[in-house]
Order: structure tokens, then sequence, then C-alpha cells
């Protein structure tokens, strides 16, 4: 047995089973509703919805599984939201690419990625962000995921005019409010697990209000669907005929994948205390990214969408989880869910809304570490800070956080301040933008 959790770095002086478990437990609660969305979402392309929720488990379980062995590192990965939108929305029904063709260019980010992992590329870009940016990383993450809460529980709404404001208090809003206190209750008098049980217990009061809803001929156990209709149906044709289009998606993709797996990654470590308090670097970090690239490797196999680290990680992190062994109890959970899927998809969003909510103000601490003296610091970390939840993108937070950043230090004789991987990724940040105006 100590063997066996010596390989997900747990360590019997300083770790506890239970602790972690209970970690693992709370993470894929919160992350639960992928396998509820996650197939509804790609079911518009066309691709079987069945198939789908047992790609969308297989992925997360493999990748959470290398992140838990190799990296010994307790993050959770599944299939990214956001990330399966565009799949679906923008590559198949917009831009008119077959799923096939759309799962083609997923595979082939996913080798990219593996190639730049291997060679420290994804490091080198770690590295180069300043600390200060880093606490703003964490911080907009903290301010994002409180506003994915508040969101998914109804307690605000974004209406027509796209501005959010204060949604109708009907049960699920007064449910999802009345789990931010409990929850924060809880944790003031330090219960282990409490965001966890929050969870329990909101989802067991929501039954008679209807909000945790129990389908018809309900049963425990389910069959797992057959990923025949979507695993190796990858369709490279448009690659190899080396359509220009075709390959502005895999480097968008390439994109968007790095900088939020990057944000994600910097953000709970840091808010965990898992970084070198000297270097500022991020224990286990090329082991994390690779198990991030294979994941989204392995699902494209499968047949779902670009699989990334999820920030609902920051929940088990926040109930004590340090080791692989948290991420170990999360792939068994998603393993478990391909045959107990109607318990698990039965937690409301009402429910997760308190982990997702009081996680964020536990994100926020790290504010107190940005230097808003110096204005070339403060200013591009302001722009982090909003951007990330504002535009409802890690990676597009990040990216105008580091752009200014860079001219604001070149613009006032501070250059010195900025190293040459800051310069590269300016100019690919200027092209980004700049690309679609020609």
């Amino acid at each position: 047995m100590n063997t066996f959790l010596s390989w997900l770095g747990f360590d019997a002086q300083k770790h506890s089973v239970k602790v972690e478990m209970m970690a693992g437990l709370t993470t894929f609660l919160t992350m639960s509703y992928i396998l509820a969305v996650n197939p509804i979402i790609l079911s518009e392309t066309g691709m079987d919805k069945g198939a789908v929720f047992s790609a969308t488990v297989i992925a997360a379980m493999v990748a959470t599984l290398v992140m838990a062995f190799y990296a010994k590192m307790p993050f959770a990965l599944a299939s990214g939201m956001g990330l399966n939108a565009f799949f679906a929305y923008t590559l198949v029904l917009v831009m008119g690419f077959s799923w096939q063709e759309a799962l083609a260019a997923v595979f082939i980010e996913g080798i990219f990625f593996i190639l730049l992992t291997i060679f420290k590329v994804r490091e080198a870009i770690v590295s180069s962000i300043p600390m200060n940016l880093r606490y703003s990383i964490s911080v907009g993450i903290g301010l994002f995921i409180a506003f994915i809460g508040l969101k998914n529980g109804g307690i605000i709404v974004v209406n027509e005019s796209t501005a959010t404001g204060l949604g109708p208090w009907t049960t699920n809003s007064i449910l999802a409010a009345c789990g931010i206190l409990l929850g924060a209750i809880l944790l003031v008098m330090k219960v282990r697990g409490a965001l966890f049980y929050t969870i329990l217990i909101m989802t067991v009061i929501g039954i008679p209000f209807g909000i945790t809803k129990i389908p018809e001929n309900f049963s425990i156990l389910s069959l797992p669907a057959s990923l025949g209709p979507v695993a190796f149906k990858m369709d490279f044709s448009r690659f190899l005929s080396l359509d220009i289009d075709y390959y502005i998606v895999i480097v968008t993709l390439l994109f968007m994948d790095l900088f939020d797996t990057i944000g994600t990654l910097i953000g709970t470590s840091t808010a965990a205390g898992m970084v070198d308090k000297k270097t500022g670097k991020v224990q286990n970090l090329s082991k994390s990214l690779m198990a991030d690239a294979v994941g989204t490797t392995v699902g494209a196999i499968c047949g779902t969408s670009i699989v990334t680290t999820y920030l609902e990680s920051t929940t088990g992190i926040a109930a004590g989880g340090r080791t692989g062994l948290t991420a170990f109890t999360v792939a068994v959970l998603f393993f478990l869910s391909l045959f107990f899927s109607p318990i698990f998809l039965m937690i409301p969003s009402a429910a997760t809304t308190s982990a997702l909510f009081l996680v964020g103000v536990m994100m926020l601490r790290q504010i107190i570490y940005i230097d808003f003296i110096d204005f070339s610091e403060s200013m591009p970390c302001f722009a982090t800070i909003l951007m990330i939840p504002f535009t409802a993108s890690i990676s597009e937070g990040i990216i105008l956080g580091m752009l200014s950043y860079v001219i604001v230090k070149m613009c006032t004789g501070r250059h010195r301040e900025l190293t040459a991987m800051m310069y590269i990724l300016a100019t690919f940040f200027i092209l980004k933008y700049i690309a679609p105006l020609f």
C-alpha cells in the first residue's frame, strides 16, 4: 500500500489519505457537470451523444491518471468548457468543417503540444511570466470561477444587452445562496470536507423543491455506451491537402489550449502554495503539461474535444489535496461514472455554486502579493484580473495582460526587465489580433 501511495507522491508524514480522497471527491463533484454538458454540446455537430459521454469519461480518466502517476499533482482533467463550444459551434456549425475534421485538428494540436512539452517550450513560456502577473492570473481565475458559480446558480444573469445583473430570487438561486453561506460557515468552523458536505446537503435539500431531479424509471446502474460511433473517426484530408484555413484552426486551438492550461496551472499552484518561493517555478510543471497534452491526444482518438486541466481542481486543493492521490481519486470516480452516471448527473448546478464561489474567495488572497505601487506592474496585473472574467477566457486575460506589460515596459524605458521569450510572445499576440483584419 505504501509503495502504491509513493507512486502518487504521497508521504504519510505530510499527507492524509482521508483528506486526499475527500479532496478528489470534492473536485469530481464540482466538475462532474461536464459529463452532462459535453455530450449535449458535441451532439449538436451530429456526434452520437451516448458515445460522446463514454469518450468524455475515458479521456478524462486517462489524462487524470497520467497527472496522478506521472506528475503526482492533485489536478483533474476533462474536456474543456469553452473549448468544446469552439469545437462545435465555431469549427463545425459556423466554419463548416465536419466533426471528423475537427477531431483531426484536435489530435494534431495534441501532438504539437506533446512536442512543445518535450522540448520544454511550454515550460519556458511559463517561466517568462513575471511573478506579479502570475499572482494576477490566480486572482482573475478566482473571480472567473466565482462568476461561473453565481451564473450557474441563477444568482446573477446575463441580460439581452450582454450586461450582468442580479437574477430573480427563485428556489434555485435561493438554494445556491444558502449553499454559499453554509459553506462559508463550515469553512470558518474548519470542518474538513466543508465544500463536499455543502454540495451533498444542497443536493439533498433540492429534491423536494424539484431542483435535484430524479428521473422516472431511475436506476442506479447503467451500462456504458459504445465508443464505436466516434472513436478513431478523425479525417485528416484537409490537413494533407494543405488547407490554409485548416492550419489556422490548428494554431488557434494551440493558443487557446496553451494559455488556458498555463493559466490554470499557475493560478491553482500559486493559490495552493505549490511553487518554489525563490524561483517561482510550479512544482512538476513539465509533467503536468505532458498530462494535459496526452489527454488532448487521447481525447481526439476516443472522440471528444480538447482535454485540459480543470479550474474546478481548485476546490479539491482548497479541501487539502496536494498529491496525485487526489487526482487518482477523481480518475476512479470518472470510471465509476460510466456505470453510475444517473447518480452523478443528478447533482444540480445550484449545489456546486458554493464550492466555486468560496474557492474564488480563497484565490483572491494572492492579490496582497501584487505590487500596486509600481504602475508598470499594477496596470497589466489589473488588466489581467479584469479581462479573465470579462472575456470569459483565461487565455485572453493572460494575453492582454502580458501584451500590456510588454508595451508599458518598452515605452517607459524599462525594456531590460523583459525576457526574450516575452518579446516573442508579444509578437505572436499582436499577430493574433491583427491577422483577422487582412
